[in-house]
């Protein structure tokens, strides 16, 4: 039975969003919980999008956080396909798009991000594709599947992780690919030249061109369908599809009208909270990919696109909402399949804030971690066709202990060793 005296509610219907409800639940919170989703789908997960449901391996309903009369049985009530379009914080009330306003002691926001788009000429041509919703997937997945039918070709704007995903889904398809990236090499951003090249070895292993150093300024066609891309360099691609893979933005637009306290896009934008997921407002709380936390591990402040984010955020700030002590340390996480390789990345180490890149196993082979180092401290370490040592990564990341470059290298040295100080994993 519902006690209606307090309602919490829930802005944004993804990963995190649905986690924060189920958690919510589970601490034995017995007031309304509301959960406002812009999509008709119920919230789901979004990894699968540009790995299994995207390759045809797994099926649609595979994507979803609960099973449709979860939300029914825990008593969280649904309003979807509504985006929540007006934050009335002294009033406390969420105003949607029906002119529907609900009230709040208590508002998450977990509106996550969305594709940076391409301000260039011919985005509005049939065939361009942006990947973030799951009509997105089932869209492109139809497309892939056509060009690989039909010899068609696919040029994607960017190297990052969704534009690589993609482009091992669309050669598995058997579409050509060409990939338009303007930094040296692939998510250079995320690992720096050093690791960056063997992605792109491995991509041009599988019949993937690459053009570095350019950007689109042109998407050409015909009919209303696309018939080429063209570059800064002055060169010409065919295309018959376009994917734009240039990045997200925090969807931060309730935020910013409400007059809540923002992280300036230089620094990665977003909704600026503390460790305890807690915004300016001190009735709010925000988690997942719009939020811009200070991470008390690395003394800065972070906003995290990857799903460990949402999946570990949107509890966390639940405890929060309840009124518990929490900061948010948790180590940052992702992983990503492409063909035979499978890797997981633990930490933060930009370019410019490591000094050397150590590589323990053999890099040739693809199997070997690479840490990246300040100091001989561990800012991060990526683990490739290396695997159930995530946990002792982020023990060497979280003691801020240094190391001994070599014994790092050496893969008879056990990690566990080299992090006496290592600490427990956060909230």
């Amino acid at each position: 039975m519902v006690d209606a005296h307090r309602t919490f509610v829930i802005v944004g219907g993804g990963l995190a969003g649905a986690k924060a409800a189920e958690t919510l639940r589970s601490e034995g919170f017995t007031g309304r919980v509301i959960l406002i989703g812009d999509e008709r789908d119920h919230p789901y997960e979004r990894p699968p999008l540009s790995k299994g449901y995207l390759l045809g391996k797994e099926e649609r309903d595979s994507v979803f956080v609960h099973e449709p009369a979860w939300y029914a049985r825990a008593d969280v009530e649904l309003h979807l396909g509504q985006p929540a379009v007006q934050l009335e914080r002294a009033e406390k009330r969420v105003v949607l798009g029906d002119g529907t306003a609900l009230h709040y002691d208590k508002l998450l926001l977990a509106t996550g991000s969305e594709p940076r788009r391409l301000d260039i000429p011919g985005t509005g041509l049939a065939g361009v594709h942006h990947l973030r919703r799951l009509a997105h997937a089932e869209r492109l997945r139809g497309t892939l599947a056509a060009l690989g039918r039909d010899n068609g070709r696919l040029v994607i704007a960017g190297a990052g992780w969704i534009g690589l995903e993609v482009a091992a889904a669309a050669r598995n398809y058997g579409a050509e690919v060409t990939v338009i990236e303007p930094e040296a090499t692939p998510l250079y951003t995320v690992l720096g030249p050093e690791l960056g090249q063997l992605f792109a070895d491995l991509h041009r292993e599988h019949g993937v061109v690459f053009h570095f150093g350019a950007r689109l300024t042109e998407i050409t066609g015909q009919d209303g369908m696309v018939l080429a891309v063209r570059t800064d360099d002055g060169e010409e691609h065919p295309a018959h599809a376009v994917l734009a893979a240039i990045g997200a933005a925090p969807r931060t637009a309730l935020a910013e009208t409400s007059g809540l306290a923002l992280v300036d896009r230089a620094h990665g934008g977003g909704v600026a909270v503390d460790a305890s997921l807690r915004t300016s407002d001190p009735d709010v709380y925000a988690a997942g990919d719009v939020a811009a936390a200070h991470h008390p591990l690395f003394g800065t402040r972070l906003r995290v696109e990857h799903w460990a984010n949402a999946l570990n955020g949107g509890p966390a700030a639940a405890r929060a909402m309840l009124g518990q002590e929490v900061s948010y340390d948790r180590v940052p996480y992702f992983f990503s399949d492409q063909y035979d390789l499978g890797m997981e990345y633990s930490g933060y180490a930009p370019p410019g804030s490591y000094d050397q890149v150590v590589v323990r196993g053999d890099a040739g082979r693809r199997e070997f971690i690479a840490f990246w180092l300040s100091g001989g401290r561990v800012l991060a370490g990526m683990n490739v066709n290396v695997w159930d040592v995530t946990d002792r990564i982020q023990a060497l990341i979280r003691s801020g202990a240094a190391v001994d470059p070599d014994a790092l290298a050496d893969p008879a040295v056990p990690l566990e060793s080299l992090a006496p100080a290592a600490g427990r994993e956060g909230a």
